[in-house]
């Protein structure tokens, strides 16, 4: 059984889509109005970037939902059809729209709303702490009284990203070094994305939604804030209920995953430019495999 997973932020790169803007006959249909949506060549940022506009958010979200979906409409092309979707952050608005939630030109209005408003916050920064479990995260901020900081990403047993105000993001470095982790990495992003300090961002989209309606999912898609299936009962409400609490919520990728992987998925495809997620579900599968092996008497 075959799930697409759909990259976030932190996937994005010059050059990405090369070669699938004209192969994909869904893009070339749509091309004018994705440009005129966005007031600028989605194309031509995308595999150019030549003032080094990638790395913003509120150009990062379209351009990466766009090109998501480009592998995504060739992966189906070739006959590939996924039993459930998931996505990133910002893939799961890819997730959603394999699944029939929203039409492509619906959902790229959604993510240049959300990153407009996203990239509007300040002040913030995000760290990846890298070989400690979450637990032992939680410890460490309870035990330093590190009241500012939230988890903003469960991407792995062993990777945690925290969120909170960039100073303390940067002095807070020492700590998780000394209580055993194998890396601290300060994130090179503008905000602090999925913690308490994205709530001005998310209320403002939530206005955004409320005239809006969806339809229920054709494919079981997981949620990043619940990590559980999107419900198939009032489903327009919930779909705006889970993409505004997934702005200021944890991405629960870690039990996301095990969730698939308890429901028979042995095959994860990524859609999207490069491989994160790839690796991260393979830290999640060897942690499930090592786990279901039972320890041998003596050692």
């Amino acid at each position: 059984m075959i799930a697409f997973v759909f990259p976030g932020q932190g996937s994005q790169k010059r050059g990405m889509g090369q070669g699938l803007f004209d192969e994909v006959y869904e893009y070339a249909a749509v091309e004018k109005d994705v440009d005129a949506i966005l007031g600028y060549s989605l194309r031509k940022l995308c595999l150019e970037d030549a003032e080094n506009r990638l790395k913003e958010t509120q150009f990062t979200q379209p351009c990466l939902y766009v090109v998501n979906a480009l592998h995504y409409y060739k992966a189906v092309s070739q006959g590939t059809h996924p039993a459930y979707v998931a996505g990133h952050s910002l893939g799961e608005y890819n997730a959603l729209l394999a699944a029939g939630v929203f039409d492509f030109l619906t959902g790229l209005r959604l993510v240049k709303k959300r990153g407009e408003l996203m990239s509007q916050a300040r002040n913030g920064g995000m760290a990846a702490v890298i070989g400690l479990s979450a637990s032992t995260v939680a410890r460490l901020i309870k035990e330093n009284g590190l009241a500012s900081l939230d988890v903003a990403n469960f991407n792995a047993p062993s990777q945690i990203v925290l969120s909170g105000p960039v100073e303390d993001i940067k002095r807070v470095a020492p700590i998780f070094e000394k209580g055993g982790a194998r890396m601290y990495m300060p994130l090179q992003v503008s905000a602090a994305f999925h913690s308490r300090y994205m709530a001005d961002a998310a209320k403002a989209f939530g206005d955004f939604l409320a005239p809006m309606s969806f339809a229920a999912p054709q494919t079981p898609v997981v949620a990043n804030a619940t990590a559980q299936l999107y419900p198939a009962c009032n489903a327009s409400e919930s779909v705006k209920s889970l993409m505004v609490s997934q702005i200021t919520n944890s991405v629960q990728w870690t039990q996301s995953m095990r969730l698939l992987i308890g429901q028979g998925v042995t095959q994860f495809s990524e859609m999207g430019p490069g491989n994160v997620l790839t690796r991260l579900v393979q830290q999640i599968q060897q942690e499930e495999n090592s786990e279901s092996v039972p320890a041998m008497a003596g050692r």
